[in-house]
């Protein structure tokens, strides 16, 4: 991983942006659906620019650079078309200890802007770590077409609703079964409104739907492509995720069909001998538990297991 993935807070922080022209502008407007508090440092200024300004948006300091300038600032933007004064500006930042970007220089960059699709309150941020933004752009444009449009209603929903649930279910585990089953109900994914929201959420909240411990033999191989969406569907519902390996070590813990499940879902390794305990015991627990098995483990040794506990067999593309 070349870069740390975050997301950062500059609401009604100070972010100095060094440079007045084109690309000052696309940086300041970003900046600002942030709320960030911006100073931009120029002799000269966009017109786009001049125009914030003078509706009171953000500050600028009509005059050269210097590094005076940085005082205070939380992050800072060096985006003039003159090098050496962005590489100055990146080592007086660098030794006051403020991160910066200098715009198209990944060399001298603390951080990069990912591109973007803005659902807020849901964002979701795509990278190659400056490597090939055309093929980022691509990338963003088939997610867009994937989001449903009414996330920013389901998200604002959702959040209202966490002291409510609270009164019904008592666990985490509880209320993100509740969560998984309302999102996936086809009125919500068609919803336009809150109203249509609450009709679905009253239904499920009184049905009360009881927590149920599941088993899914997912079959994997050496292409993770090769992956139905209903096995990837399944691998982030898990809880649990049992992976080949030598019981008591983490060796395959980072293999990329254990990246592909659930992030925070609990992941240990299984022998054969070991693996039929171990279901059990999760089972008990009431966890849904994902087993990856290579193809020829998957269709021989381990189907007993899937008839020994009703479980789910996923075989692979």
């Amino acid at each position: 991983m070349d870069y740390f993935p975050i997301f950062l807070s500059v609401n009604q922080r100070k972010v100095t942006v060094i440079g007045g022209g084109e690309v000052a502008c696309r940086k300041v407007d970003l900046l600002r659906k942030a709320d960030a508090s911006i100073t931009v440092v120029s002799p000269k200024l966009h017109n786009h620019l001049a125009a914030l300004v003078n509706n009171g948006h953000i500050d600028w300091k009509n005059k050269s650079y210097e590094k005076g300038d940085l005082e205070g600032a939380y992050q800072v933007w060096a985006t003039t078309d003159i090098p050496a004064l962005n590489h100055q500006v990146h080592k007086d930042a660098t030794d006051l200890g403020i991160w910066i970007n200098v715009v198209d220089d990944k060399e001298y960059c603390d951080f990069i802007t990912p591109s973007m699709i803005d659902r807020s309150p849901i964002q979701v941020a795509v990278s190659s770590g400056g490597a090939s933004p055309v093929l980022v752009r691509y990338l963003r444009e088939k997610l867009e077409t994937q989001l449903p449009h009414n996330l920013s209603l389901l998200a604002g929903y959702a959040g209202e609703q966490r002291e409510r649930i609270k009164e019904t279910y008592s666990t985490v585990d509880e209320r993100r079964k509740f969560w998984e089953l309302f999102f996936r109900h086809p009125a919500v994914e068609q919803a336009k409104t809150k109203e249509e929201l609450e009709c679905v959420f009253v239904e499920l909240l009184q049905s009360k739907h009881a927590p149920q411990a599941a088993l899914y033999l997912i079959e994997t191989g050496t292409d993770t492509e090769m992956l139905t969406l209903k096995a990837l569907r399944l691998m982030q519902q898990a809880e649990f995720v049992l992976y080949p390996g030598k019981v008591g070590s983490l060796e395959g813990a980072d293999d990329a069909f254990v990246d592909l499940c659930r992030r925070d879902a609990d992941r240990e390794p299984y022998s054969e001998e070991s693996l039929k305990t171990q279901v059990q015991q999760l089972l008990d627990e009431g966890l849904r538990v994902c087993v990856l098995a290579p193809k020829p483990e998957a269709a021989n040794s381990l189907q007993p297991l899937i008839k020994a506990f009703n479980g789910l067999y996923v075989p692979s593309l």
